[in-house]
């Protein structure tokens, strides 16, 4: 009897030792060494790779944002502000109707088949309004010069990154509405213009916030002089 309590007892005492040292090595050494290398080598990312914009985190990198009008009076879904380079459509986004103490978005995408009804429909309106919106004075957009982005939104719905075709097309209207030469705004999308990634992977993309930090800037400039 006095032997089977003693076991029993060095059994738990062992596996007690084992928890604290396992907890200590993988609860705390291991996040500690992990993050001092992120913080170290890759603060950037390790911190969700923050934009700033006069010292002051406005977004990131990583994640996609509207720039849209205040929502009007009776209106459900807010109008694009057409002074600013417009993201991808976002229709994979939802809200959360599980919890409806909390306001939040939640990202997915739009699970349609090509051939489905209601996708064909948001592609077909979408596809309008770029044409209409980005069209200006001597600068028809034709339905043919519509990429693809332009319309669709991406598996998350929160891709940060457009074309440079989409970039491109949005740029005598950026220029109208902020009373800048497009050719000045042109030269704006081909520095923020990012290639391949190793020269290979992917396709060339533009970061629609950083583009727009850099259009402020170029407005305020503007102005100054």
């Amino acid at each position: 009897m006095n032997n089977s309590v003693r076991n029993s007892a060095r059994l738990l005492g062992a596996g007690l030792r084992a928890l604290l040292a396992l907890t200590l090595v993988c609860g705390v050494l291991y996040p500690l060494a992990v993050t001092g290398a992120a913080q170290a080598f890759m603060p950037g990312r390790a911190n969700g790779s923050e934009i700033t914009e006069n010292g002051k985190v406005v977004g990131s990198a990583l994640i996609g944002q509207r720039y849209d009008l205040p929502l009007k009076k009776g209106q459900e879904t807010a109008a694009p502000d057409l002074r600013w380079f417009q993201p991808r459509p976002s229709n994979g986004l939802g809200t959360n109707s599980v919890n409806t103490q909390y306001a939040l978005i939640l990202s997915g995408a739009t699970n349609r088949s090509g051939d489905n009804r209601e996708l064909i429909d948001w592609v077909t309106a979408a596809k309008a309004a770029v044409v209409r919106d980005n069209s200006v004075p001597g600068h028809p957009v034709s339905p043919s010069q519509v990429p693809a982005d332009a319309v669709t939104s991406s598996g998350s719905g929160l891709d940060p990154d457009i074309s440079p075709a989409y970039a491109r097309l949005q740029v005598n209207r950026v220029a109208v509405r902020n009373h800048l030469p497009a050719a000045q705004v042109a030269r704006l999308v081909d520095r923020h213009t990012d290639g391949r990634v190793l020269g290979f992977a992917g396709e060339p993309r533009v970061n629609v916030l950083r583009l727009n930090i850099a259009l402020r800037q170029l407005v305020s400039d503007a102005r100054a002089h």
